[in-house]
């Protein structure tokens, strides 16, 4: 049976992940995220039409349980402080953890993990730049909706500005409300916590975690629940995009691998490397084979003086001779007699020889 990295994925890491290179790897894509928010902001007009669009078409199928949660929020404080305080922090903390929760204890299953959460985080992004949405928090008061951040803001560090800090309001972008990616990424952790969690008590955390978070931006007043049904349905595209995420990546990183390899292997041409002027060249030129037919004296001659080559690809010393070797006089031409000794003189033949005729 095949092993899978999360629901509906079959790639399984071949290659432990180092956290030097995933930390930067994450602090990355999360410093993209947050300047496409902040680059992403609309027209106000566009984004508030866009926030009364969606709050009709919930009215018309009866799904605006803003309304009754912002009210019960409001009115109770002892529900309202604690969900602002879940709202502003826990997906900061919650989701970092359960991600180096899998890196730690279900290594192979990391890297599918990372990837569907980036994609659809990315996802997301698309969301908030192709549609500004204006929160219920930040519509007329006529709609009937209180900002239960404002309202509580003494009891923790948030001011009127969404969850940031005070006097960081500017650094957020107020209207990338469509889709939720607190619930989108609640889900996230959510899924992580029932698949992997292996207790009764993970498998609970998995299913109350989202669930607690939808109600949590609706009764604060910070999303619409078709923006938590959207941040849902982000996650649901992310999924099916990470098995070809991971072989694109994978793809482009033998690729690149390669390209490495090949550029450290490429071979040096001896072309390439100069020789100078009056040089010995590192090898002797090797003389061509002298044809069988030739005899060797006259490839001896044929050398010139003191010449070792006999005949092709065989060498004696300087005055060595082979066995049964005639001698050629060096004085005499082509029709000298063979066999006499270039050493031997006429006056040291004897009184009893006669010279030879002139």
């Amino acid at each position: 049976m095949r092993r899978t990295d999360v629901p509906g994925t079959e790639a399984v890491s071949r290659t432990r992940p180092r956290w030097w290179a995933e930390l930067p790897l994450i602090f990355l894509v999360y410093a993209v995220y947050s300047a496409g928010r902040l680059l992403a902001r609309g027209d106000v007009t566009t984004a508030v039409d866009n926030g009364l669009a969606i709050l009709r078409v919930e009215k018309v199928f009866y799904l605006n349980a803003e309304h009754p949660l912002n009210r019960l929020f409001t009115r109770e404080p002892w529900l309202g402080i604690p969900a602002d305080f879940w709202y502003a922090s826990l997906h900061y903390m919650v989701t970092p953890a359960v991600l180096v929760w899998i890196f730690r204890s279900r290594t192979v299953r990391y890297r599918a993990a990372r990837t569907w959460l980036l994609t659809s985080t990315f996802i997301g992004l698309i969301g908030f730049t192709l549609l500004p949405t204006c929160p219920p928090r930040l519509l007329s008061a006529s709609y009937g909706f209180i900002d239960t951040m404002a309202q509580y803001s003494d009891y923790g560090w948030w001011g009127g500005e969404a969850s940031a800090p005070r006097g960081l309001g500017g650094m957020t972008n107020q209207y990338a409300a469509m889709p939720s990616l607190h619930v989108g990424w609640a889900l996230w952790c959510g899924v992580m916590l029932w698949r992997y969690g292996g207790t009764r008590l993970t498998k609970v955390a998995g299913v109350a975690y989202p669930l607690i978070t939808t109600i949590v931006v609706m009764g604060t007043a910070n999303h619409y629940f078709l923006d938590a049904l959207a941040g849902a349905a982000v996650m649901g595209v992310g999924l099916l995009l990470t098995r070809p995420v991971l072989r694109l990546a994978d793809r482009a990183r033998e690729r690149f691998w390669t390209w490495r390899l090949a550029s450290a292997t490429a071979p040096v041409t001896s072309d390439s490397t100069p020789v100078k002027s009056g040089s010995t060249p590192l090898r002797a030129p090797v003389p061509e084979s002298v044809p069988e037919s030739v005899p060797a004296s006259v490839t001896v001659g044929s050398q010139g003086t003191g010449s070792s080559i006999v005949s092709g690809g065989c060498q004696t010393s300087p005055g060595e001779r082979l066995p049964g070797q005639r001698k050629v006089s060096a004085g005499h031409g082509p029709g000298a007699e063979q066999g006499a000794d270039p050493e031997a003189s006429p006056a040291g033949a004897g009184d009893e020889t006669p010279a030879p005729a002139r």
